[in-house]
């Protein structure tokens, strides 16, 4: 499930490769600690394009089953070019995202929305989008900083659905248009340079 292909990974290196110095004063390296309480662990890469923009490649995966064999095991990209009101890793910033995700969720009883579902059946699939996002950036050392975010778009989900986490043959296979939060973050940021 979790086989990432080989010809993905070249275009993220060759689009981090390709980027012209990556405006060398500011490469950070990010985790966002909202996804942590999901026990997914996360990191992103954001470098500096120019004075005021900035290019994040974030990244999760879950590969962990718990007790009673609920999951929510899933791997997640996202990445995201900003846009800074003052200058790069300071203050408000504006985003523009893409996201691309494989998933493998049942047994959590998630009494919100559409949530719900997945205390009965377990859903695998993939999904894809993008979105708008804001955030702020504070400043706690010259190399940590502190950030919070949210964004809002648009994700298309195909899935098939079991009965249980463990057993039985395919119910339903489907696709679902969500719109609504694609993205929260509360990150701790190290600044490499």
């Amino acid at each position: 499930m979790y086989k990432i292909s080989h010809k993905f990974l070249l275009v993220i290196l060759a689009l981090a490769a390709s980027l012209p110095g990556a405006f060398a004063q500011k490469v950070a390296i990010k985790n966002n600690l909202l996804y942590d309480a999901t026990a997914t662990p996360n990191l992103a890469l954001e470098m500096a394009l120019s004075r005021k923009m900035t290019l994040e490649l974030g990244a999760g995966l879950n590969p962990f089953t718990f007790s009673d064999n609920k999951k929510i095991k899933h791997w997640l990209a996202q990445p995201e070019l900003r846009w800074w009101t003052c200058d790069v890793f300071n203050g408000h910033f504006f985003g523009l995202h893409a996201h691309g995700a494989q998933f493998n969720v049942g047994e959590w009883d998630i009494p919100l929305g559409r949530l719900d579902k997945f205390k009965e059946n377990r859903y695998e699939g993939y999904l894809y989008g993008g979105g708008i996002s804001y955030g702020y950036q504070w400043l706690l050392s010259p190399r940590w900083n502190l950030e919070a975010g949210i964004g809002g778009g648009y994700a298309r989900i195909h899935y098939d659905k079991y009965p249980c986490a463990k057993c039985g043959t395919k119910l339903d296979k489907g696709k679902y248009n969500y719109w609504g939060v694609t993205k929260a973050a509360v990150s701790l940021i190290y600044i490499i340079k």
